[in-house]
C-alpha cells in the first residue's frame, strides 16, 4: 500500500543513505590507493627508483615564533597527515559509540567479537612464526583491516552483498581501529618524555574545558589540537594518538535541536517570501541577504561539530591523505629478495596472520558469541558471507604498513614486513572476493 511518502524520504531511505555515501566515498578511495600503490611500486623498480627513495628524505621545514621544526617528508606524512587520518578514525569510533552499531550491547556484540577474533588470532599466528626471532616486535602488524579497500571489495560485488553485511564490517573496522589505536599507544611507544606527555596533558585538558564550556568553533579545536599533537610529538608516544584524542573532545550535541530549528527556519523562509515580493535581487536586497545568511547560521547550528568535522575531514582523507601515504610507503623494491621475504619469518607471519588469521578468529568468535547467545546474526546474513567478510578483512594495507614502520623502523626488515603486506592484502582480496561471489544454488 502506498502512504503517499516520496520514495527518497522513506524512513528506510533516510536511514540508509548517510551509510551508502560513506560506503561508495570509501569504494572510490580504495580503488585510488590501489593506482598509487601500482605507481609507487613501479617507481620504485624502474630507472628512476633514486629519485622515488630521495623524495621521501627531502627535508620540509616549518618554524613559528621563533621555532622550527625541520622533517623528512616521509615524517610529515606519517606523523603529521596521518594524525589527521587518526581524528576522523577517532570521530567515527565516536559516532559509532554514540548512535550507531556500537551504540548498544545488542548491536554491538557481534561486531566486536568478531575484531576480537580478528585482532588476537593474527597476532597469535604471527608471533608463533616470530618468537624469540628478529621479527618478534611486529606482532600487530596482522591485527588491521584497512576499511577503504575492503569496503572496496564489497562494493564492487554489487547486490550480492546485502546492506548489513557492509554495515557489520565497518562496524567490525572500526572496532579493529580501536584496538589498533591502543597497540599503537601502549605497545610501539618510544622512552617516554614526561614533561612533554604533561603538556599534551594540559592541552587536552584545556580541550575537554572548551566542550565543557559550549565552545563551538572549529578553529579554537584545531589550534589547541595542533598544541595537543606538538605535546606527543616530543613525548615518545607517536603523535597520531593525539588525532584520536583530539576527536574525543569534539562537541557531539547540536546548538539548537530540531524543533528550535524548524521554527527558526520556517521564520526566515517566511521574511525571505515577503522580501521576495520585491522583486529585488537577492544581492540588492539586504532583507533577503540577511534571511540566507540566518538560514546559513541555523544549519549550522543545527548540525553537531563532531558531524561537520567528520564530512569535511571525509574527502580529504579518501582522496589526499591516504593516497599520499601508500605512495609514500607502498615502495618496495622487488627483486631476487622477494621469495626470500615472503618465505621469512616475518613474511610468513604476516601473510598467515592476514590470510588465515583474519577469517578463522572472525568466523570463530563470531560463531562462539552466537552460540552463547550473547549476540545474534543479523537476518540476511550467512555464515558463508561472515567467511567471506573475514577473508576480506585480511587486507591491512595502510594500518599494517603504518604498524610495521613504527615496528621496524628504517631496516630490512621493513622492507620484508612490505612484501609480506601487499602479498596477503591481494591474497585476502582475492579470496573474499571468491567467497563473497558465491550465489546460494536454489533448489
Amino acid at each position: 500500500m502506498n502512504s503517499g511518502q516520496p520514495p527518497d524520504t522513506a524512513p528506510i531511505k533516510r536511514l540508509v543513505r548517510p551509510f551508502q555515501e560513506f560506503a561508495k566515498l570509501e569504494a572510490f578511495g580504495g580503488i585510488l590507493l590501489i593506482g598509487c600503490i601500482a605507481v609507487a611500486l613501479v617507481w620504485a623498480n624502474s630507472a628512476w627508483a633514486a629519485s622515488y627513495f630521495h623524495l621521501w628524505h627531502t627535508n620540509l621545514t616549518f618554524g613559528f615564533a621563533g621555532k622550527t621544526l625541520s622533517e623528512p617528508l616521509h615524517f610529515w606524512i606519517n606523523d603529521g597527515l596521518m594524525a589527521l587520518f587518526f581524528l576522523l578514525v577517532g570521530l567515527e569510533i565516536k559516532r559509532e559509540t554514540l548512535i550507531g552499531e556500537l551504540a548498544s550491547f545488542q548491536k554491538a556484540a557481534l561486531p566486536i567479537a568478531a575484531a576480537l577474533g580478528g585482532m588476537l588470532v593474527p597476532a597469535a599466528i604471527y608471533y608463533l612464526f616470530n618468537r624469540g626471532g628478529h621479527g618478534a616486535s611486529g606482532w600487530g602488524i596482522p591485527m588491521a583491516t584497512d576499511i577503504a579497500f575492503a569496503l572496496s571489495v564489497l562494493t564492487l560485488l554489487g547486490n550480492r552483498v546485502p546492506v548489513s553485511l557492509k554495515v557489520f564490517l565497518t562496524a567490525l573496522a572500526i572496532v579493529d581501529d580501536i584496538g589498533a589505536v591502543l597497540v599503537i599507544a601502549f605497545f610501539y611507544a618510544a622512552k617516554i618524555w614526561w614533561i612533554s606527555l604533561a603538556v599534551a596533558g594540559c592541552f587536552f585538558l584545556a580541550l575537554i574545558a572548551i566542550n565543557r564550556a559550549g565552545v563551538r568553533h572549529p578553529l579554537v579545536y584545531a589550534i589547541l589540537g595542533i598544541g595537543l599533537w606538538l605535546g606527543f610529538l616530543h613525548s615518545g608516544i607517536h603523535a597520531t594518538i593525539a588525532g584520536v584524542l583530539l576527536a574525543f573532545t569534539i562537541p557531539a550535541r547540536q546548538c539548537i535541536d530540531g524543533r528550535a530549528f524548524l521554527a527558526s527556519s520556517e521564520q526566515i523562509l517566511w521574511e525571505f517570501r515577503k522580501a521576495e515580493e520585491t522583486g529585488e535581487a537577492i544581492y540588492a536586497s539586504a532583507r533577503r541577504s540577511a534571511a540566507l545568511h540566518g538560514l546559513a547560521r541555523d544549519c549550522e547550528r543545527a548540525e553537531s561539530l563532531m558531524l561537520r568535522f567528520e564530512h569535511a575531514l571525509a574527502p580529504w582523507i579518501t582522496y589526499v591523505i591516504m593516497p599520499v601515504f601508500a605512495l609514500a610507503n607502498a615502495g618496495v623494491a622487488l627483486g631476487a629478495g622477494v621469495t626470500d621475504a615472503l618465505i621469512n619469518p616475518i613474511g610468513l607471519g604476516i601473510i598467515c596472520g592476514l590470510g588465515l588469521g583474519k577469517p578463522i578468529g572472525i568466523v570463530s568468535f563470531s560463531w562462539l558469541v552466537t552460540r552463547l547467545r550473547l549476540a545474534s546474526m543479523p537476518d540476511t546474513v550467512r555464515w558463508r558471507q561472515i567467511l567471506g567478510v573475514g577473508a576480506v578483512a585480511g587486507i591491512g594495507f595502510t594500518m599494517s604498513l603504518f604498524v610495521a614502520d613504527l615496528a621496524f623502523g628504517p631496516t630490512p626488515l621493513l622492507e620484508t614486513a612490505k612484501v609480506g603486506i601487499l602479498a596477503a592484502s591481494v591474497a585476502s582480496g582475492f579470496a573474499g572476493t571468491i567467497v563473497l561471489s558465491k550465489r546460494k544454488k536454489s533448489g
